[in-house]
């Protein structure tokens, strides 16, 4: 397929050639990472378009200064939140705890932002443009990455990568966790937000712009909307407002997985880099996947600017040793975060909570 054909190398610089594989995120801050270090670079995309949905991505501290890095920090602060204040709760509204936001923002000086999945992907997109020399190539599903011909590449193709298993085997593999998760927008702002934990279950809101909410729940089985709605009936303002007045076609059902066991590394020796859910795809429960997406595209590409072309093996090695057991860790933490806000024991677990600063 038109994926696989030969690359064209192209003449644009002299310091490398690279295909990544994906346009998400990841996939994206790695292009444009690369286009900055003088790279010739192509974006392959299987979609025939980049979907538009509309969730929220929350970006801590530390992936705000690796946009910064990308040039990207103005674009995401023009349409980004600050995110100050959030709780968490139980089913009849007592607060359990607050969310360390302020301790975050404290620590970093300055807080973390809420952006739209489709604002954050027009930045990147706009970005690539501007930097020229690599538009993304839609519909290119890729079937054998061996074929393909570059000095470097980047899977960035997600969960279900093509690359990883490709060249690192079938050993780390994806695994549900037997949870169904449901996202949507809210077309009113709620007031009322962070997490409120039930028994398995729990649901979430956050801001996302103005005159709108983010939300999101998860439950260890919802086929339907109706199932659904009736797994929070009786919890608190706004959780069955918000299921009540959102447009059930406008939801997104997955079911949440994560790769297990984690890789022993995110790089070959030669020329091969994983970025983002390649690499250590996450359960959703530290809100981290964006996160740690764009600071393994950071990572890589400023280490492959370092290194140059020649120097590529130990661009790949600096990459792996700076973010593979940090990546993991995040990993590990919101899989254990995961098991311990869906336990069937929740007395145990808000009494614990409860013990943390309201």
């Amino acid at each position: 397929m038109a994926a696989d054909d030969k690359n064209d190398r192209g003449s644009g610089s002299g310091n490398g050639t690279a295909v990544v594989v994906g346009a998400g995120v990841g996939g994206l801050a790695t292009a444009i990472g690369l286009r900055r270090a003088g790279w010739s670079v192509r974006v392959l995309e299987g979609r025939t378009a980049l979907e538009r949905y509309g969730t929220a991505f929350g970006i801590h501290p530390t992936a705000q200064s690796a946009l910064d890095r990308l040039g990207l920090g103005e674009a995401l602060r023009a349409r980004a939140l600050p995110y100050r204040r959030a709780h968490i709760r139980r089913p009849d509204g007592r607060v359990l705890a607050a969310l360390p936001l302020e301790r975050v923002e404290r620590k970093a000086g300055r807080p973390e932002l809420l952006v739209s999945r489709p604002h954050l992907i027009d930045a990147l997109l706009a970005e690539l443009g501007r930097l020229g020399g690599a538009d993304v190539e839609y519909g290119q599903r890729l079937t054998d990455p061996r074929t393909l011909d570059a000095d470097l590449v980047v899977g960035a193709d997600g969960i279900n990568s093509t690359v990883r298993t490709t060249h690192f085997g079938t050993r780390s593999a994806v695994r549900a966790v037997g949870t169904v998760a449901w996202i949507g927008i809210a077309g009113f702002e709620t007031g009322v937000y962070g997490e409120t934990w039930g028994d398995g279950r729990f649901f979430g809101t956050t801001p996302v712009e103005p005159g709108r909410t983010n939300w999101y729940a998860a439950v260890p089985e919802a086929t339907t909307a109706d199932d659904l709605r009736a797994a929070f009936e009786g919890w608190h303002d706004p959780v069955p407002r918000v299921l009540a007045e959102t447009d059930p076609a406008t939801w997104i059902r997955y079911e949440m997985r994560h790769l297990h066991p984690a890789l022993p590394a995110f790089v070959t020796a030669c020329r091969i880099a994983l970025v983002g859910d390649a690499a250590h795809a996450m359960t959703p429960n530290l809100g981290q996947g964006a996160c740690t997406a764009l600071l393994d595209a950071e990572a890589l590409t400023r280490a492959v600017a370092a290194h140059g072309r020649t120097g590529l093996p130990a661009a790949l090695r600096a990459y792996d040793a700076e973010r593979r057991r940090s990546a993991q860790r995040v990993a590990l933490g919101s899989r254990s975060l995961h098991r311990f806000v869906t336990t069937r024991r929740p007395a145990l677990r808000d009494a614990l909570i409860g013990l943390l600063p309201a």
